[in-house]
């Protein structure tokens, strides 16, 4: 196991799509919404043991939840829970991220993961993740994992990318939550 590979699980979110059942005292993450005995975080963060050490899994959440992550991810310290005042989007929770794990090392390469996502095909998952991380340790590049939709949807981003013969491809054009007759046509 690469000691260069970390994970940030962004874990702050609320959950209103999911209402009644996800509230913001107790966010959709930390329920076991699939009824595995696991909730998603917990899930998320057993996907990600095989890819980097677990000292190297980090939890970005709000400062109300750090209290839930500890009692559902008990090995993490307080130093691998970075808790935002107020949520700010993908974005400033990556970069925060990001910071701290540079200062903790300079040869990192990071995946920022969602908390909630249900991967069914999870060996495939995870030599998709292992190929990211291998040539972004070899190049400076960004790598973003998609798929393809079933359906038009306005709450998720596009990627239309450069067809090419590897498995890896170049983006073209991300949309994020496009309106409905964008999203037909993506």
């Amino acid at each position: 196991m690469n000691k260069n590979n970390f994970v940030v699980i962004m874990a702050g979110g609320i959950g209103s799509r999911f209402w009644p059942f996800s509230r913001t005292s107790f966010p959709k993450q930390f329920h076991d919404v699939l009824g595995t005995g696991k909730t998603m975080i917990q899930q998320t963060v057993e996907r990600f043991e095989t890819i980097c050490p677990k000292e190297n899994i980090f939890i970005v959440t709000n400062t109300a939840y750090k209290d839930l992550v500890k009692s559902q991810i008990p090995f993490l310290t307080d130093d691998q829970i970075l808790c935002e005042p107020v949520g700010r989007n993908t974005a400033p929770c990556a970069a925060y991220a990001c910071y701290k794990i540079y200062r903790k090392n300079t040869d990192a390469t990071i995946i920022v993961a969602p908390s909630d996502h249900v991967i069914l095909k999870e060996q495939e998952f995870e030599r998709r993740i292992n190929l990211a991380l291998d040539i972004t340790s070899k190049n400076d590049v960004l790598i973003t994992l998609g798929i393809k939709p079933s359906r038009p949807d306005t709450g998720y981003g596009y990627i239309q990318f450069i067809e090419g013969a590897t498995e890896t491809k170049k983006v073209k054009i991300f949309t994020e939550k496009p309106p409905l007759e964008l999203a037909e046509n993506l």
